[in-house]
């Protein structure tokens, strides 16, 4: 993991828009193209509705022309390295690959790092469609 990484993912956790929990998360991935994508979490006061950090990442990296990452880094100011929510697992996974490492990570330093099969494990794939 890059440190490039986590100066992303902390600088725009700093634009998040969390006025209803007051929880702001930054998210930054690598495409493979070695290019870095930032996402932050955008609530909104009919809850459902609020996107979270890492879908904003991915819809800027798909935005962009890519559909593979190869590494993530998620941050929040909390007690312990925050995971992604199932539905950000499911989204990671749909563009990484079972070994692509991600970071989480306190704004205090703490660090965790699994792999999106540890994550995820027994994903929804396109196999499954077939």
């Amino acid at each position: 993991m890059s440190d490039e990484l986590r100066q992303a993912a902390l600088a725009v956790r700093q634009r998040a828009y969390a006025p209803y929990s007051d929880f702001q998360v930054g998210a930054a991935i690598r495409g493979a193209s070695g290019t870095v994508y930032v996402g932050c979490n955008v609530e909104n006061v009919a809850y459902p509705e609020g996107t979270c950090a890492e879908a904003g990442a991915i819809a800027a990296m798909v935005a962009a022309g890519e559909t593979v990452l190869i590494e993530a880094y998620v941050v929040a100011a909390s007690p312990m390295p925050v995971t992604p929510c199932g539905g950000c697992r499911q989204k990671l996974k749909e563009f990484g690959a079972a070994e692509v490492r991600v970071t989480m990570a306190t704004t205090g330093g703490v660090e965790e790092v699994m792999t999106l099969a540890e994550l995820l494990p027994g994903a929804f794939v396109q196999d499954h469609m077939e």
